[in-house]
């Protein structure tokens, strides 16, 4: 456990060294959150309005919430660095040190994100305000509970996008399942609520891993309940252990595969 913590401060350590070029990739951010302001004026022509349950205000907070949250995960980067590693061969290297290379991955990615997170946070948060002129309705309880719920949304999103990344080892190449995944992401958990569904797509979406790595915590923060809390807890504690799982299985198969074939 000891090593894997050292890794992660390591790489956030080593990141601080460049904290002007993250400021910078974060321009980016300010540009979809000013377009979705407008959006969202345009759509409401009333600002005390409510479309399926959710006001102006919450809207903007909920696409504020999900794009910190993928903003700061850097899931190409991660995904890329993952197919390289094996499709350069880069990862037996890796094998026959004494760490787990899926641990390693984790520590190391959320070195990066951790940091990332918490930077483009503030900047949310006060790009929010400045437009909006207001938080949700929230506490010191509702806050503890959200940042929790994006940890385990950001630990399941990295070992999806590592799972993914693992698929070079049977596939050439393992990109474009992530572009899928990330268009699903977007689509599904990032720029609308599950309420804007059909209804027969609803349950589909909310038990689905988008639900869990997205769509939950940026609920949580436009309209909390101790209640929601552990429902989500529950469905992203489910995930964290399938992932979990699947991903090492993914892995064992795949240096099975490299040592047969002899690497």
């Amino acid at each position: 456990m000891k090593k894997y913590l050292y890794i992660f401060k390591s790489e956030m350590m080593s990141n601080l060294q460049y904290i002007f070029d993250i400021l910078i990739s974060f321009v980016s951010y300010c540009i979809m959150i000013f377009i979705f302001l407008n959006l969202w004026k345009y759509i409401y022509s009333n600002p005390n309005e409510l479309i399926n349950g959710y006001s102006m205000k919450q809207m903007i907070w909920y696409v504020i919430v999900t794009e910190i949250l993928w903003m700061s995960l850097g899931g190409r980067a991660l995904n890329k660095k993952i197919c390289n590693d094996v499709k350069s061969g880069n990862i037996t290297y890796n094998i026959i040190k004494p760490y787990n290379y899926i641990e390693y991955i984790l520590s190391s990615h959320l070195g990066v994100t951790v940091l990332k997170f918490v930077l483009v946070t503030i900047l949310g948060m006060s790009l929010g305000f400045i437009f909006l002129g207001s938080f949700p309705n929230i506490s010191l309880l509702s806050i503890i509970c959200v940042l929790i719920s994006c940890l385990f949304a950001t630990v399941i999103n990295i070992l999806i996008i590592t799972g993914l990344g693992l698929f070079s080892f049977f596939i050439e190449d393992a990109s474009p399942i992530y572009w899928v995944y990330s268009k699903f992401i977007l689509v599904l958990g990032t720029l609308f609520p599950i309420e804007f569904f059909p209804k027969i797509l609803q349950p589909v979406i909310k038990n689905s891993p988008i639900f869990a790595v997205s769509a939950a915590p940026a609920k949580l923060f436009v309209d909390f309940s101790l209640n929601a809390f552990l429902e989500t807890m529950l469905i992203q504690g489910i995930y964290l252990v399938v992932c979990s799982a699947l991903v090492h299985f993914i892995y064992k198969k795949g240096v099975k595969k490299l040592n047969v074939n002899g690497g």
